[in-house]
């Protein structure tokens, strides 16, 4: 009929679903992923972008280890004669005077002391050869007598065998003091490059941050800026505080092996002011020396004697020196330190591990003030210890933040009125 009105809907469920397949081609390929390893492809392909950087940033500071390695080491020992170049310059000295003295003055110190050792191990070498050729009788005396029940024929094939592995080797003998005398041309380099730099670092360090600084957008830049600041004032604590334990250790382990009269107590003590700066397994490396030549020299109660007095001065490191120096503000989870170290030492060799801590440190700092709301309060929050520690251990003094409120350039001579890192004054 034509007064009939027709129903617009399908008048069937297989007409409706005809309809769904269009619909359904319709939507975008990306909507039929799951959430979830659609967020896990996107991390994943920004973390292999930041995996890529790191690696060429590492392959970078290999090339330029010449360089790289000195501009470090001169800022970790601008960090420990800073504060004494600043504070002559608040008593009325120019501050070229002040780094002439801070520098002169060290380099004194650390000759007069380099020197004192080297006589004291060139007097104890003696020493140690007759009691290491006295311990070598006697281990014969126990591979004869004791239950190897060795000959006299027997042992002597073996010192032949030695003798001759060693002049088959001979040519990588040669190579490797060729090597060496290569190593010492590059570190002498490295030694007047490290004082070139240092001086610049403390007779104007402030203005080359600011001048850094000035490729930064101009409405970050002095966020960049004062997290620089703190992350100085950090290695500034670090490295004060490091040489304090390192020097505790020392004497600690030095006046042990003295008085129980194991041979170059003296380089010994040195060795483990030296393993001091590489935490953890510094320390585990030049204690484990010290234990080998006092086995080799004085016998096993003697070695753990001594085995004892460095466990007992590395608690005391551990549970007292550092919490109470270090504090909150500077030190980081020791896993953070382990794989710190692991990674420095295998892009760096030694001057990796022993730069890998500060490094991780002054990021840790850095980083935090980038994403804190305001950089004051975090300069509040580390010296009261407010802030979430990485180290459960709490401190008593937070001496990196306070020297970082000091290092920072309107505390220390007044912040520059210019981009260029000139100051008008």
């Amino acid at each position: 009929m034509l007064g009939q009105v027709t129903d617009p809907k399908p008048t069937s469920k297989r007409d409706a679903s005809s309809t769904r397949p269009a619909a359904a081609s319709a939507r975008p390929a990306a909507d039929w992923v799951h959430p979830i390893v659609r967020v896990s492809a996107e991390w994943g392909w920004r973390l292999l972008i930041l995996f890529a950087v790191v690696i060429a940033l590492a392959a970078l500071v290999q090339k330029l280890a010449t360089v790289v390695i000195p501009l470090a080491i001169a800022l970790l020992a601008a960090a420990l004669l800073a504060p004494l170049v600043d504070w002559m310059q608040r008593l009325g000295v120019p501050r070229s005077v002040g780094v002439f003295v801070a520098l002169v003055g060290s380099l004194g110190l650390v000759a007069g002391i380099m020197t004192f050792v080297v006589e004291q191990f060139i007097a104890g070498v003696p020493q140690l050869s007759d009691e290491f050729t006295n311990s070598i009788h006697k281990i014969q005396d126990w591979l004869i007598t004791g239950p190897p029940h060795l000959s006299n024929d027997q042992i002597r094939n073996v010192g032949d065998q030695i003798i001759k592995t060693i002049q088959s080797n001979q040519d990588r003998v040669t190579s490797g003091a060729l090597t060496t005398a290569t190593v010492i041309a590059e570190l002498l380099t490295g030694t007047f490059l490290t004082l070139f730099i240092l001086i610049f670092f403390l007779y104007g360090g402030d203005q080359i941050w600011h001048f850094v600084t000035r490729i930064i957008p101009t409405e970050q830049r002095e966020r960049v800026r004062e997290a620089g600041q703190l992350g100085f004032g950090t290695l500034v604590g670090f490295v004060r505080a490091t040489v304090v334990v390192a020097a505790v250790d020392a004497i600690g382990i030095g006046t042990g092996l003295g008085i129980l009269g194991v041979p170059l107590a003296l380089p010994l003590a040195s060795l483990v002011f030296i393993g001091a700066f590489i935490p953890i397994i510094g320390a585990f490396v030049a204690g484990f020396v010290a234990v080998f030549i006092a086995l080799v020299t004085k016998g096993l109660i003697t070695s753990l004697i001594v085995l004892g007095i460095i466990i007992a001065v590395m608690q005391l490191e551990g549970h007292v020196l550092q919490p109470l120096l270090l504090g909150r503000a500077v030190s980081i989870h020791p896993l953070a330190v382990v794989l710190a170290i692991t990674s420095g030492v295998v892009l760096g060799g030694i001057a990796g591990g022993l730069l890998a801590v500060p490094f991780v440190a002054v990021m840790n700092t850095a980083i935090r003030s980038l994403l804190s709301d305001s950089p004051e309060e975090l300069f509040e929050d580390l010296q009261t210890g407010e802030i979430e520690p990485d180290d459960p251990e709490p401190g008593r003094f937070d001496v990196a933040a306070r020297l970082a409120k000091e290092g920072t350039p309107r505390a220390r001579i007044g912040e520059p009125e210019s981009d260029d890192g000139v100051s008008k004054d």
